[in-house]
């Protein structure tokens, strides 16, 4: 392999998997990640700064700038899907069969 060849490998399509979570925890973080985008397009959407977005989710400003710059670990999905509604978003939950 020439030195300037960076090998490629096929997504999985779950980044998360990829890089070797198990598929659990693939699962839960891709059910974080969404969350999370759909906070920040809230935010966003809405021209909230972060101290008034904390404030209507009953948070303070450092937790939900981390949260929003990807900090996983800090937050719970009831917690993400608790400030999307303080925030005006309806959140659905939909179970599915696993894939083959």
């Amino acid at each position: 392999m020439n030195v300037h060849e960076i090998p490629v490998h096929k997504s999985s399509g779950n980044v998360f998997a990829d890089i070797g979570f198990t598929p659990v925890e693939a699962a839960e973080l891709t059910a974080k990640s969404r969350l999370i985008g759909a906070l920040d397009e809230t935010i966003r959407r809405r021209r909230l700064t972060q101290l008034e977005a904390a404030r209507r989710c009953g948070t303070d400003q450092p937790t939900l700038s981390k949260v929003l710059r990807g900090r996983m670990e800090s937050v719970t999905i009831d917690r993400l899907t608790a400030w999307l509604t303080a925030l005006g978003r309806t959140v659905e939950v939909r179970v599915r069969p696993y894939d083959s």
